[in-house]
């Protein structure tokens, strides 16, 4: 064997074995939250036998339901509103000429690059700020405001999925019903909609997972009143880890899972979709 290939084998392996061990650093503590959730022994670094009742003790405490109540609500509310603000934006920014469309572009992109914090600050700043001068109509620190906070990030993240979609799939079904006397709205309705549909459940999924675990955004705007679950997970770790808080973890991790599963198999049928379509339309003469 040629001594360059023998080197790049090499340099292979090396990668491959590098890589699994981010993989193990990263996600062998999430393995063990999960498994110290069914150790019978209260202290969490001695397993003395397996049991589920840590489950039960979590879910009937009333201050892990509350949280976990409140980061659905906020979840729920911020991930309907964005994604109905940011399929519009979606479909506005992909039908407009490119020198108009840049500065919304930047803003878009500009949302998922900056880091957390500085939108975190931001936000906080601004609802304490205008709260003040302004009053009711502008809330202060609270759900109201995590929900909205969450909606700046979300609404980037759906237009960008709905965006790509909708660009992907083309205008030849879009325009073969205007061809046959569809007026817009229903050419909307019945054509570009569910041709949509999978991309904009992907992005509400999405949206839905990121305002459920956040923890940035929802500390620096939830003020004294408010505690999601992620800010009741950190509060509670400063005083020991305990098997009902890790049971408790255990669920939301569950919960986020299967979210971003949902998400990616709604993407990957999205994905089919649009290759079925286009051999549809060919097959008809539309391509």
């Amino acid at each position: 064997m040629p001594s360059f290939l023998r080197a790049h084998l090499g340099a292979r392996r090396l990668l491959s074995a590098w890589a699994c061990f981010v993989y193990l650093f990263l996600y062998v503590p999430i393995v063990l939250v999960v498994v110290y959730a069914f150790n019978k022994n209260r202290d969490v670094g001695l397993w003395t036998g397996f049991t589920t009742h840590w489950f039960g003790d979590a879910l009937g405490d009333s201050q892990y339901t509350s949280a976990l109540e409140t980061s659905a609500k906020i979840a729920l509310l911020s991930s309907l509103f964005a994604t109905i603000l940011g399929t519009a934006a979606a479909l506005a920014l992909a039908r407009m000429r490119k020198a108009a469309r840049a500065p919304f572009d930047v803003l878009v992109y500009l949302t998922l690059v900056v880091p957390e914090i500085v939108i975190a600050v931001a936000s906080l700043i601004f609802f304490v700020q205008a709260h003040q001068r302004v009053g009711r109509l502008i809330p202060g620190p609270g759900w109201i405001a995590i929900m909205l906070a969450h909606m700046v990030f979300s609404i980037s993240l759906v237009t960008l999925i709905v965006r790509a979609r909708f660009v992907g799939m083309g205008s030849t079904l879009e325009e073969a019903s205007f061809d046959l006397g569809a007026a817009p709205l229903a050419t909307f309705r019945q054509v570009t909609l569910p041709r949509l549909l999978p991309a904009i459940l992907a992005g509400f999924l999405l949206s839905f997972t990121f305002s459920f675990d956040d923890y940035v955004l929802s500390q620096f705007t939830a003020g004294p009143s408010t505690e999601t679950w992620p800010i009741l997970v950190f509060a509670a770790v400063r005083f020991g880890i305990t098997p009902k808080l890790n049971a408790f973890a255990s669920v939301m991790l569950l919960v986020t899972l299967l979210a971003l599963l949902l998400a990616g198999l709604v993407l990957r049928r999205s994905r089919g979709t649009t290759g079925e379509t286009e051999s549809l339309a060919g097959g008809l003469g539309l391509g």
